[in-house]
């Protein structure tokens, strides 16, 4: 896997268990973008307040999969909550992730 693709592409193989009970998928995009169409059961917590909501991540201990349009923002955030200790994946687009769950 190329390093672009790493950094911005589509769902990791070992990233898509959507469907475990063990995981939360996180949509990092702005509201009005979730609003416009997201994948279900996901939650919404934006980017720029991603970091307000590591210790609530931490506390319940489960598995992270994040999703926003392109994967670029969802791969600096699992960085950032990766930095925390916080098991986290880059799912890459919402519409892959949801493309994952329904097979």
């Amino acid at each position: 896997m190329g390093l672009l693709n790493q950094l911005f592409g589509g769902a990791r193989a070992g990233c898509m268990d959507v469907d475990n009970e063990n995981s939360v998928v996180i949509d990092v995009r702005t509201p009005h973008e979730f609003k416009m169409g997201h994948v279900v059961d996901s939650i919404n917590i934006p980017l720029d307040i991603l970091g307000d909501h590591v210790n609530d991540l931490k506390q319940e201990g489960r598995s992270v999969i994040l999703c926003c349009a392109t994967g670029a923002r969802s791969g600096r955030a699992s960085s950032m909550l990766k930095a925390h200790g916080i098991q986290a994946c880059n799912g890459g687009s919402w519409i892959s992730v949801k493309m994952a769950k329904q097979n």
